[in-house]
């Protein structure tokens, strides 16, 4: 099981899954959304997943299908989610509080990198998404 929370503990979440790959999205949505130069988030099964504190969690419709979740208290982005894809939804991992482990990482969008980032490691690098 996994656990997490926003920063100010407001809003928390428990996963009853297993996180299966991690997602490193460099496209200019996610850099804004996140203030960095990327977003590392996971897709999770969306039944499998409960929230606490569901009234500080605030919607944003980032496209007509894609909506982009964080806590109204503390700014902390939880999740996106899109209608098309309703039983997936894809959380952000500087939320989880639980120790796991992941070997299936990688980059999407990176031919939309921030200019002065550069990718380093050896994960896959995808130039759209996976």
């Amino acid at each position: 099981m996994i656990k997490g929370s926003c920063l100010c503990g407001k809003v928390s979440y428990t996963y009853k899954g297993v996180i299966t790959e991690i997602a490193q999205c460099h496209c200019s949505q996610c850099r804004k959304a996140q203030g960095g130069a990327f977003a590392t988030n996971s897709p999770v099964n969306t039944k499998q997943l409960t929230f606490s504190g569901t009234q500080f969690i605030t919607e944003f419709k980032s496209n007509p299908i894609k909506v982009r979740a964080f806590c109204s208290h503390c700014g902390s982005p939880l999740y996106s989610a899109r209608s098309d894809l309703p039983d997936i939804t894809r959380l952000r991992m500087g939320t989880i509080e639980t120790s796991f482990t992941c070997d299936n990482k990688y980059h999407i969008y990176t031919d939309s990198k921030a200019s002065w980032h550069d990718i380093r490691d050896q994960y896959p690098k995808f130039k759209e998404g996976n």
